[in-house]
């Protein structure tokens, strides 16, 4: 374990240290309050030992400071109240300072490596259960059939790119795709080989991206998606095409299409650009929309690129 050790006396500081670290666990010194908050925010430590009587600020203020900023992070850290005074008023008031114990100075190396056993079981089952929490938002984010991530994440990250796009005044790219003729495909060769045409077309898609900022989702049926941050339209095209390229390089025979005899797409690409256009996510996912039916309509795979606006176009 990291344990941060808040500890204005140096005699005492030493000597808790040793204990701790004879325990097998390393050791972040604070000695006051306020140092004890910023080792705090910077080294994230798994258990805090915290001295009640400091000047300035005391032990259950600087606890109140550590555990606003665990709820902003929704993490739990214990912490442990290092105090000769140990009464009934003083554990409640640590108590309702965020503290989760005592122990009573001159601290004992036995009481202390017993304690720290048992936070070190609570460690252990607060970082499985930050693993364990992790895979299921990690799972609700991903579409089970693709493995790209699902129309919700697609949803906000779009949103959130989108502001991070009106902050920075960079361009941000859409690109919708669809698979051409995906209904017959699926009425003539069965639908579990139209899940693997799914599966193999979000394969291609994700080796297709270059940089981790791009985003590829399944939009829906057999619709994809991908976000581009920091991308004019000039390079969303080049990615466009490269996703086109890429869809006949796997070459899926398709007997039924009337655009290939392979499994084809159409793209729409559309761009925002944050010093010409005033419109939102919303918009742009609408003009990539209308990119990808005028490229249905003129005879499917192939893309079409669709401005926000004539200011829009200007810029690109």
């Amino acid at each position: 374990m990291k344990v941060l050790l808040v500890e204005d006396s140096l005699a005492s500081s030493q000597v808790t240290q040793k204990y701790v670290e004879s325990a097998g666990h390393s050791v972040i010194n604070g000695r006051d309050g306020n140092e004890g908050i910023q080792k705090f925010l910077t080294h994230n430590p798994d258990l805090v030992l915290m001295d009640v009587n400091m000047p300035n600020m005391d032990g259950y203020q600087c606890a109140q400071h550590i555990q606003e900023n665990c709820q902003q992070g929704n993490l739990w850290i214990p912490i442990i109240f290092l105090s000769a005074d140990i009464t009934e008023d003083a554990i409640v008031k640590g108590i309702d300072a965020g503290g989760d114990d005592y122990l009573p100075k001159p601290i004992t190396q036995r009481v202390l490596s017993a304690k720290l056993r048992a936070m070190a079981r609570i460690a252990d089952m607060r970082k499985e259960l930050e693993a364990a929490s992790a895979d299921l938002r990690r799972l609700s984010s991903i579409d089970g059939l693709t493995q790209l991530y699902n129309r919700r994440h697609f949803d906000e990250t779009l949103e959130l790119e989108w502001s991070r796009s009106s902050r920075t005044k960079e361009p941000l790219s859409l690109i919708l795709c669809d698979i051409d003729h995906f209904k017959a495909y699926n009425d003539n060769y069965g639908h579990v080989a139209g899940d693997d045409a799914l599966v193999r077309t979000g394969k291609t898609i994700m080796n297709t991206l270059q940089r981790p900022s791009d985003l590829p989702a399944r939009y829906g049926g057999e619709e994809f998606a991908v976000i581009l941050p920091s991308t004019p339209a000039v390079g969303a095209m080049v990615v466009a095409e490269q996703l086109r390229i890429a869809m006949d390089d796997i070459a899926i025979p398709h007997a039924f299409s009337d655009a290939a005899h392979i499994v084809t797409m159409s793209i729409g690409v559309s761009t925002y650009y944050p010093q010409h256009s005033k419109a939102g996510h919303i918009e742009l996912l609408d003009a990539a929309d209308r990119g990808l039916y005028r490229a249905k309509n003129k005879g499917r795979n192939r893309i079409e690129l669709q401005p926000l606006s004539s200011e829009a176009s200007k810029a690109s």
